[in-house]
Protein backbone atom coordinates (compact mmCIF):
# COMPACT_ATOMS: atom_id res chain seq x y z
CA UNK A 1 0.00 0.00 0.00
CA UNK A 2 1.62 3.51 -1.27
CA UNK A 3 1.62 6.76 1.46
CA UNK A 4 -0.68 9.70 -0.06
CA UNK A 5 1.01 11.80 -1.52
CA UNK A 6 0.70 15.71 0.30
CA UNK A 7 -0.16 18.07 -2.87
CA UNK A 8 -1.49 21.90 -3.33
CA UNK A 9 -4.33 20.89 -5.45
CA UNK A 10 -7.01 22.41 -3.14
CA UNK A 11 -4.51 24.84 -1.26
CA UNK A 12 -6.73 27.60 0.25
CA UNK A 13 -9.71 25.95 0.21
CA UNK A 14 -11.76 25.10 3.49
CA UNK A 15 -13.85 21.57 3.72
CA UNK A 16 -16.30 21.46 6.52
CA UNK A 17 -17.39 18.18 7.75
CA UNK A 18 -20.45 17.34 9.61
CA UNK A 19 -21.19 14.23 11.99
CA UNK A 20 -22.07 13.34 15.03
CA UNK A 21 -21.40 10.32 17.66
CA UNK A 22 -21.79 6.51 15.34
CA UNK A 23 -20.65 7.72 12.03
CA UNK A 24 -18.63 5.35 9.94
CA UNK A 25 -15.22 5.43 11.01
CA UNK A 26 -13.39 5.07 7.54
CA UNK A 27 -16.42 7.76 5.77
CA UNK A 28 -14.60 10.21 8.03
CA UNK A 29 -11.12 9.69 8.49
CA UNK A 30 -10.51 9.20 4.52
CA UNK A 31 -11.60 11.59 2.81
CA UNK A 32 -9.95 14.04 5.51
CA UNK A 33 -6.98 12.90 4.79
CA UNK A 34 -7.84 13.31 1.11
CA UNK A 35 -8.66 16.56 1.53
CA UNK A 36 -6.12 17.53 3.75
CA UNK A 37 -3.54 15.66 1.92
CA UNK A 38 -4.63 17.93 -1.24
CA UNK A 39 -4.04 20.89 0.75
CA UNK A 40 -7.13 21.64 2.02
CA UNK A 41 -8.00 22.87 5.47
CA UNK A 42 -10.78 20.21 7.33
CA UNK A 43 -13.16 21.68 9.69
CA UNK A 44 -15.55 19.52 11.86
CA UNK A 45 -18.82 20.36 12.79
CA UNK A 46 -21.46 18.15 15.39
CA UNK A 47 -24.42 19.43 16.77
CA UNK A 48 -22.62 19.37 20.43
CA UNK A 49 -19.39 20.53 21.30
CA UNK A 50 -16.43 18.18 22.28
CA UNK A 51 -15.54 15.35 20.87
CA UNK A 52 -17.23 12.75 18.84
CA UNK A 53 -16.83 9.15 18.52
CA UNK A 54 -17.64 6.77 15.43
CA UNK A 55 -18.84 3.28 15.66
CA UNK A 56 -15.34 0.98 16.07
CA UNK A 57 -13.83 4.03 18.27
CA UNK A 58 -11.98 6.15 16.09
CA UNK A 59 -12.46 9.67 18.12
CA UNK A 60 -12.87 12.98 16.72
CA UNK A 61 -12.53 17.02 18.05
CA UNK A 62 -15.33 19.32 17.33
CA UNK A 63 -14.03 22.46 15.79
CA UNK A 64 -17.54 24.21 16.22
CA UNK A 65 -21.10 23.56 16.35
CA UNK A 66 -23.56 22.91 13.61
CA UNK A 67 -25.37 25.97 15.06
CA UNK A 68 -21.81 28.23 14.63
CA UNK A 69 -21.60 27.12 10.87
CA UNK A 70 -22.15 29.52 7.78
CA UNK A 71 -21.48 27.94 4.46
CA UNK A 72 -20.22 31.07 2.67
CA UNK A 73 -17.17 30.66 4.75
CA UNK A 74 -16.11 27.73 3.29
CA UNK A 75 -15.83 25.54 -0.27
CA UNK A 76 -17.29 22.59 0.30
CA UNK A 77 -19.44 19.82 2.38
CA UNK A 78 -18.13 16.69 3.07
CA UNK A 79 -20.93 14.05 5.00
CA UNK A 80 -20.21 10.54 6.35
CA UNK A 81 -22.40 8.02 6.92
CA UNK A 82 -23.26 5.72 9.52
CA UNK A 83 -26.95 4.71 10.38
CA UNK A 84 -26.67 6.48 13.78
CA UNK A 85 -24.93 9.42 12.67
CA UNK A 86 -27.25 9.74 10.12
CA UNK A 87 -30.35 9.48 11.76
CA UNK A 88 -29.53 12.01 14.39
CA UNK A 89 -27.99 14.67 12.14
CA UNK A 90 -31.34 15.07 9.91
CA UNK A 91 -33.05 15.55 13.69
CA UNK A 92 -30.43 18.62 13.60
CA UNK A 93 -31.83 22.09 12.06
CA UNK A 94 -28.76 23.91 11.75
CA UNK A 95 -27.29 20.73 10.09
CA UNK A 96 -30.28 20.12 7.68
CA UNK A 97 -30.23 24.01 6.96
CA UNK A 98 -26.29 24.02 6.91
CA UNK A 99 -26.72 21.03 3.78
CA UNK A 100 -29.29 23.32 2.35
CA UNK A 101 -27.25 26.37 1.96
CA UNK A 102 -24.15 24.68 0.22
CA UNK A 103 -26.30 23.39 -2.48
CA UNK A 104 -28.15 26.88 -2.69
CA UNK A 105 -24.04 28.60 -3.05
CA UNK A 106 -23.34 26.05 -5.92
CA UNK A 107 -20.56 24.20 -3.76
CA UNK A 108 -19.46 20.95 -3.97
CA UNK A 109 -21.13 18.25 -1.37
CA UNK A 110 -19.46 15.00 -0.87
CA UNK A 111 -22.32 12.40 1.24
CA UNK A 112 -21.54 8.73 1.39
CA UNK A 113 -23.85 5.70 2.76
CA UNK A 114 -26.57 6.70 4.73
CA UNK A 115 -25.52 10.69 4.91
CA UNK A 116 -28.37 10.95 1.90
CA UNK A 117 -30.94 11.26 5.09
CA UNK A 118 -29.78 14.37 5.87
CA UNK A 119 -29.96 15.43 1.98
CA UNK A 120 -33.47 14.20 1.85
CA UNK A 121 -34.27 16.10 5.03
CA UNK A 122 -32.95 19.36 3.72
CA UNK A 123 -35.27 18.93 -0.10
CA UNK A 124 -32.02 19.00 -2.03
CA UNK A 125 -31.81 15.42 -4.06
CA UNK A 126 -35.30 16.08 -5.89
CA UNK A 127 -33.91 15.95 -9.91
CA UNK A 128 -30.55 14.59 -8.98
CA UNK A 129 -28.91 11.31 -9.63
CA UNK A 130 -27.03 9.56 -6.86
CA UNK A 131 -26.12 6.55 -4.92
CA UNK A 132 -25.69 5.86 -1.23
CA UNK A 133 -26.09 2.75 1.11
CA UNK A 134 -28.36 0.57 -0.74
CA UNK A 135 -31.14 0.26 2.09
CA UNK A 136 -31.87 4.47 1.19
CA UNK A 137 -32.83 3.89 -2.34
CA UNK A 138 -36.34 3.78 -1.35
CA UNK A 139 -36.23 7.25 0.88
CA UNK A 140 -34.00 8.51 -1.76
CA UNK A 141 -36.44 7.64 -4.83
CA UNK A 142 -39.41 9.19 -3.00
CA UNK A 143 -38.00 12.43 -2.64
CA UNK A 144 -37.51 12.31 -6.57
CA UNK A 145 -33.71 11.14 -6.79
CA UNK A 146 -32.66 9.20 -9.34
CA UNK A 147 -31.46 5.99 -7.82
CA UNK A 148 -28.71 4.37 -9.29
CA UNK A 149 -25.63 1.33 -7.60
CA UNK A 150 -22.67 2.68 -8.53
CA UNK A 151 -19.48 3.39 -6.48
CA UNK A 152 -19.73 6.58 -7.21
CA UNK A 153 -21.34 9.21 -9.01
CA UNK A 154 -21.60 12.83 -9.59
CA UNK A 155 -24.29 15.20 -10.15
CA UNK A 156 -23.20 18.65 -10.87
CA UNK A 157 -20.71 18.69 -8.08
CA UNK A 158 -22.79 16.68 -5.68
CA UNK A 159 -20.22 13.53 -4.84
CA UNK A 160 -22.36 10.41 -3.79
CA UNK A 161 -20.92 6.79 -3.03
CA UNK A 162 -22.55 3.46 -1.49
CA UNK A 163 -19.92 2.54 1.26
CA UNK A 164 -16.51 2.24 2.57
CA UNK A 165 -15.47 -0.08 -0.27
CA UNK A 166 -16.46 2.90 -2.48
CA UNK A 167 -14.35 5.56 -0.33
CA UNK A 168 -10.92 5.27 -3.19
CA UNK A 169 -13.66 6.54 -5.96
CA UNK A 170 -15.27 8.47 -3.58
CA UNK A 171 -12.26 10.50 -2.57
CA UNK A 172 -10.24 10.91 -5.91
CA UNK A 173 -14.17 12.54 -7.18
CA UNK A 174 -14.25 14.52 -4.22
CA UNK A 175 -10.70 16.33 -4.57
CA UNK A 176 -11.41 17.00 -8.18
CA UNK A 177 -14.88 18.19 -7.52
CA UNK A 178 -13.63 20.34 -4.76
CA UNK A 179 -11.11 20.96 -6.91
CA UNK A 180 -13.29 22.72 -9.97
CA UNK A 181 -15.14 24.80 -7.17
CA UNK A 182 -18.68 26.27 -7.93
CA UNK A 183 -21.06 24.46 -9.70
CA UNK A 184 -23.65 26.23 -11.55
CA UNK A 185 -26.12 23.35 -11.60
CA UNK A 186 -25.94 22.48 -7.81
CA UNK A 187 -28.54 24.41 -6.82
CA UNK A 188 -31.16 23.73 -3.53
Amino acid sequence: MSTPTQTDELAGKTVAFIATNGFEDSELTAPWQAVTDAGATAVMFSPAPGDIEGKNGHRQPVDRTTAQADAADFDALVLPGGVVNADNLRLDEAAVRLARDFFAQGKPVGAICHAGWLLVEAGVVEGRTMTSFPSLRTDLTNAGASWVDEDVVVDEGFVSSRTPDDLPAFTAKLVEEIGEGTHDGQTA
